[in-house]
């Protein structure tokens, strides 16, 4: 894998999608590929492989090279693929009856539409499973680095990350609550996967306990101004997934409007670009890659 700009059939490919490629490549590779009676080894392919954003795999990957990694790029990449299928694991479980209830995601029939609730739910504890496999076979990166990351990413998932937010908001999300009760709900479901993603390349490069710091200030900031725009694009009939389900929910937008919202979301990308800017002082593809991302994003909501 490299993101330094390549050529392919003699044109310049950019980084971006160079690395993008290389994400896909590697989740294919990584999961099982069934025949079509093996369903729950089917449904997690579907969930994971359906084209998504990939930004949590993007941003591991792109924050590593800023922070100097020189290292083995498959084991880099594996590290990104585990993040990666945790997400995809997160959205299936989201989306089931007992807890969303949504049809669409990604532009396709949700994972328990398309092979029931069972299979659904059989999916998100074989890839749940799989990607700390992925994390304890990487190969290049020392078996510390990896326990560390194995720490960060179950951290993420557990009663202090992804199972805590959908529970607060399947609990509390109808009924009236501070900015700063929304805010904490929202760093749960969103915030600390993007921590373990950044904490995951710091990790494999070894960074120092200052600059790991920075970056969670950066995920926190980034994890709300990523559920901000979520919830700024609720409506909208082009985001892949069920429209209006924030209807009734005491989220940001619905509690002080699409303007102050997303005043709100400007103010933690300006977060985010500081704490990137000092944890990463000698290159800036991150920082750049996040504020042209969220540029195109809200002018496509505007």
């Amino acid at each position: 894998m490299s993101i330094g700009t390549e050529k392919s059939e003699g044109r310049a490919t950019d980084p971006i999608t160079l690395t993008l490629s290389a994400i896909e490549q590697r989740l294919d590779h990584l999961l099982p590929n069934p025949s079509e009676r093996e369903k729950v080894s089917l449904a997690m392919r579907e969930g994971t492989l359906t084209p998504g954003k990939r930004i949590r795999p993007l941003l591991l990957l792109l924050t590593a090279q800023d922070l100097g990694y020189r290292s083995s790029q498959q084991g880099l990449l594996d590290f990104a693929c585990a993040i990666e299928i945790v997400h995809a694991a997160s959205l299936i479980m989201d989306d089931m009856p007992c807890m969303d209830n949504a049809q669409l995601r990604r532009n396709q029939p949700t994972v328990h539409r398309k092979f029931g609730e069972a299979v659904a739910l059989l999916a998100v504890v074989a890839l749940i499973s799989k990607a700390f496999q992925i994390i304890s076979q990487a190969e290049g990166i020392s078996d510390s680095a990896k326990n560390l990351a194995v720490a960060e990413l179950s951290h993420a998932i557990g009663v202090q990350g992804l199972v805590e937010g959908q529970y607060q908001d399947l609990s509390e999300g109808e009924n009236a609550r501070t900015p700063e009760a929304i805010a904490l709900t929202n760093h749960y479901k969103t915030s600390t996967l993007f921590c373990a993603a950044l904490q995951m390349a710091a990790i494999a490069v070894g960074a120092s306990e200052t600059t790991r710091e920075q970056l969670r200030h950066c995920s926190f900031n980034l994890g709300q101004a990523f559920q901000l725009l979520d919830d700024l694009s609720d409506g909208s009939l082009f985001t892949g997934k069920d429209p209006h389900q924030d209807i009734g929910k005491s989220t940001w937008v619905n509690l002080f409007g699409a303007r102050k919202s997303e005043k709100q979301l400007r103010d933690h990308l300006g977060n985010v670009s500081l704490h990137f800017s000092q944890a990463c002082q000698h290159s800036r593809q991150t920082q750049q890659f996040v504020e042209q991302w969220f540029a195109q994003k809200l002018a496509a909501v505007g």
